[in-house]
């Protein structure tokens, strides 16, 4: 197998040791290329150039961004995407059963096997997990803007993230949903192609990667405590206490809003002028997944 991993070495918690993870490769993968990214968008370059080349494989190692930008170079190819994690949720890797520890990771892809898996679009981006609008994207793009001026980490998130769950106030989308329309003010929407955002935490916990399906879940404005009370389901395959989430299997959707609002895509924060479109594309990515 011709095979080249791609490594962002600034995600995660903790530095990279791209020379202990380089022999770690070779031992498992004799000749394997391991190229190490230099600013944003570079790994799709790289993962463009393996199929220019004709790789099987190109794994991204890093977090979920590293691996959406490997995704887009390998979109309708025949060279396939792997994932070694290396961020903080790890939302697509888990979903695919890609184990935390690098090492142990690196041994499971020997034995991977390929399938054809869907992908997402968001105002024709690419996303592979989950997109969505709502709470969550509202914290992602203030804590963007706050990035630009004051300190980032976890402690200044977890802030940001407390104050807005606070004082938000969901704004009214008028939705199409394959063709049925709709007016709903969601606490958070959100397009799920995998089950998780990550960290186990699942939002949609029947989606399926390979089903030309989206989840549209809809969190509902509850009381504060509802939520709080509900809060342990999300972490379990099938119990969703007190109704607060209604789901909705769907190809493709349109969200209207007056004026601009965040959204993201796989984590990442972007912002919409008045229009939202969603869509899934049945099995446009070949994905190693881990031995069993």
């Amino acid at each position: 197998m011709k095979i080249r991993f791609i490594l962002n070495p600034v995600s995660g918690n903790c530095p990279a040791d791209p020379e202990a993870m380089a022999r770690c490769i070779q031992l498992n993968f004799p000749g394997a290329d391991m190229r190490l990214t230099k600013a944003a968008a570079h790994a799709t370059e790289l993962a463009r150039e393996a199929v220019q080349q004709q790789f099987d494989v190109v794994v991204a190692i890093g977090g979920d961004g590293t691996i959406n930008e490997t995704a887009r170079g390998l979109i309708g190819t025949q060279t396939a995407l792997g994932v070694i994690p290396r961020g903080s949720g790890n939302g697509l890797a888990r979903e695919l059963g890609m184990p935390l520890a690098f090492e142990e990771a690196v041994m499971r892809l020997q034995r991977g096997h390929i399938s054809l898996c869907d992908i997402g679009r968001a105002n024709g981006e690419l996303f592979l997990n989950v997109a969505g609008v709502g709470l969550e994207a509202e914290i992602a793009w203030q804590f963007m803007q706050h990035g630009k001026t004051g300190s980032r980490g976890k402690w200044p998130y977890f802030k940001l993230g407390a104050k807005t769950v606070f004082s938000y106030r969901p704004p009214i989308f008028r939705i199409t949903a394959d063709g049925h329309q709709m007016q709903d003010k969601p606490l958070t929407l959100v397009f799920a192609n995998g089950r998780q955002y990550g960290s186990n935490f699942k939002i949609a916990p029947q989606a399926n990667l390979g089903d030309n399906l989206l989840d549209m879940v809809a969190v509902q404005d509850a009381p504060k405590w509802k939520l709080v009370l509900a809060l342990p389901g999300f972490f379990t395959d099938t119990w969703r206490p007190l109704g607060v989430t209604h789901t909705t299997r769907v190809k493709q959707v349109t969200l209207l809003h007056e004026g601009k609002f965040p959204y993201h895509i796989d984590g990442e924060p972007r912002q919409a002028d008045g229009k939202l479109e969603i869509s899934v594309e049945h099995h446009a990515l070949k994905v190693l997944f881990p031995e069993k």
